[in-house]
């Protein structure tokens, strides 16, 4: 979801964006109203008068393997006759962490081509994504010489450069998502690397005003009643909200406040949407969103 809002965001903001999805697991194109991803890249029809492009594409390492054949010297013929059998899958799968180099240096493949302004790669969830972002600095530990190593090298400097790569994290204003967060940035940080963009965390319930003067006005209930006499079960119930709503708002809010503290990287807040799919009017709304906190941190001018 993020991914999308941030791909839309940009390309309103004027940049040429592609969106990444890792092995298609992430849906990143229904938002999109686009079925399963491609290899190859797609623009994304957003019916927008004068917006930047927005395009996507899926990378798999098997596609990337053969990709990554085709352009070398005497092996193209090799990398079509990979592709029409089961021996791609064999080879990424033979030395641990060479899917993820693959996709790497894809991802630096298409940086270096310089038809983007931004690459938006929709990355996996924290256990994985130290993993994946790990596996340069483990090849290049392995491999003293030879392409793996070069490919690994590559991958360490685009990775270092904050003017090429920033990880952006995501989490919801509960508990156990920030306390996850904030134990990854750490290891980013210090084993990986990377710098570290603002955090966006989700789902974040707009306040309603008025909710106090509801919850604590006329008959309110004591702790524990299941009635108050002289008070119509309307404004019972619209006092329950109201206590609820209240409870929730701050328990979200102590989070956001502990993650500050803990993590001091600027915020980008977007709202909890009360709908059952994240269709384009939500995307649309969570990227305006996105823009009004990026202009407030000052990551964009308005």
């Amino acid at each position: 979801t993020v991914g999308a809002t941030v791909g839309l965001a940009a390309a309103r903001a004027g940049l040429r964006t592609l969106l990444i999805e890792l092995e298609g697991r992430s849906n990143l194109g229904a938002p999109f109203g686009m079925d399963e991803l491609s290899y190859e890249t797609t623009e994304v029809d957003l019916a927008e008068p004068g917006i930047a492009g927005l395009f996507t594409k899926r990378i798999t390492p098997d596609e990337a393997l053969v990709d990554y054949l085709a352009g070398q010297n005497g092996l193209k013929a090799i990398s079509a006759r990979l592709a029409r059998t089961n021996a791609v899958e064999l080879i990424t799968t033979t030395a641990p962490g060479i899917r993820d180099l693959l996709t790497l240096g894809k991802i630096r493949n298409l940086e270096q081509e310089n038809e983007h302004d931004l690459i938006v790669v929709d990355a996996p969830a924290a256990g994985h994504a130290i993993t994946f972002l790990q596996t340069a600095a483990g090849m290049a530990a392995s491999a003293r010489t030879g392409p793996l190593r070069e490919q690994a090298d590559q991958a360490l400097q685009m990775l270092a450069d904050p003017s090429r790569t920033r990880v952006m994290m995501v989490t919801l204003p509960e508990e156990t998502p920030v306390t996850e967060l904030i134990e990854t940035a750490s290891i980013l940080e210090e084993k990986v690397g990377v710098r570290l963009a603002p955090v966006v965390v989700n789902g974040v319930w707009p306040i309603i005003d008025g909710l106090v003067a509801v919850a604590d006005g006329p008959g309110a209930r004591p702790a524990g009643a299941k009635s108050t006499k002289g008070v119509s079960a309307a404004k019972a119930n619209q006092r329950d909200a109201a206590v609820y709503r209240l409870a929730r708002q701050r328990a979200q809010q102590d989070e956001i406040e502990r993650l500050a503290a803990e993590l001091p990287l600027p915020q980008i807040i977007l709202p909890f949407l009360f709908a059952t799919t994240i269709d384009r009017t939500a995307i649309d709304t969570l990227a305006s969103a996105f823009t009004d906190g990026a202009e407030r941190i000052g990551e964009i001018q308005p």
